[in-house]
């Protein structure tokens, strides 16, 4: 590897975990999760689709594929609808939900300095793509989570977020 390849592999590796949790160009996950309840976070608002801890389950189930992939060094299949990746929960699941999105992380983690990130694990695409990809699922749904909280009244936290 080169010098330039090492440095730009290791500026990759920084930048993933920022990426999974906010926090500079973002509202970190901590934050956007903290000081809601169970109802709250099963509550659907008026006009928007999915609820806090429906979306938070759709996130954990993207991520648990992208890491069994990547753990086990190989190409799952795509699931056959969109629908089968948003699991039915309810306000007594948001903790088990909670708690799985933090271990998926801390899963997550454990791959960012990798030094094979440029090789191909599902289909042409390769790990450092895969995590980059599911990095930016994960934001995309939690500007999600932050619209159904302001929607809700539920924003910002008691720690604070971004209200612009």
């Amino acid at each position: 590897m080169t010098d330039r390849s090492d440095r730009s592999q290791l500026a990759f590796a920084r930048l993933l975990p920022r990426l999974f949790r906010g926090g500079q160009a973002y509202v970190g996950v901590e934050a956007t999760l903290s000081d809601l309840s169970s109802e709250q976070a099963a509550q659907r608002a008026g006009g928007l689709p999915h609820s806090v801890a429906e979306l938070l389950a759709h996130v954990n189930w993207w991520n648990r594929w992208m890491l069994d992939i990547i753990e086990m060094g190989q190409a799952l299949p795509y699931p056959p609808h969109a629908a089968d990746t948003w699991p039915q929960v309810g306000a007594g699941d948001w903790g088990n939900i909670k708690n799985e999105f933090y271990e998926l992380l801390a899963r997550i983690d454990t791959h960012a300095a990798r030094p094979d990130l440029a090789s191909p694990v599902n289909h042409e695409e390769t790990i450092g793509e895969l995590l980059a990809d599911f990095a930016l699922h994960t934001a995309h749904h939690f500007g999600q989570i932050i619209s159904v909280r302001q929607a809700l009244g539920a924003w910002p936290p008691a720690g604070g977020g971004d209200t612009w």
